[in-house]
């Protein structure tokens, strides 16, 4: 014989579903918010670059393409 679920049992089940939901979106990490190595190396060697001033502003390279 079929089990009868009430409105308040489904309610209370879709509550504590959503609090779960809420949960894991709070805890859940962005994983392109963590460098790999080798994008962690060009982002140093990129920002030695720009402190030397050997780099070309975007607003250069477009003039220069004719953007």
């Amino acid at each position: 014989m079929a089990e009868s679920v009430t409105i308040k049992q489904v309610y209370d089940e879709l509550i504590g579903l959503k609090n779960e939901v809420i949960f894991i979106k709070k805890h859940m990490f962005d994983p392109d918010t963590i460098m790999t190595i080798e994008e962690s190396k060009r982002f140093e060697q990129a920002m030695k670059e720009l402190k030397k001033g050997k780099t070309t502003s975007l607003a250069s390279i477009k003039k220069e393409l004719g953007l």
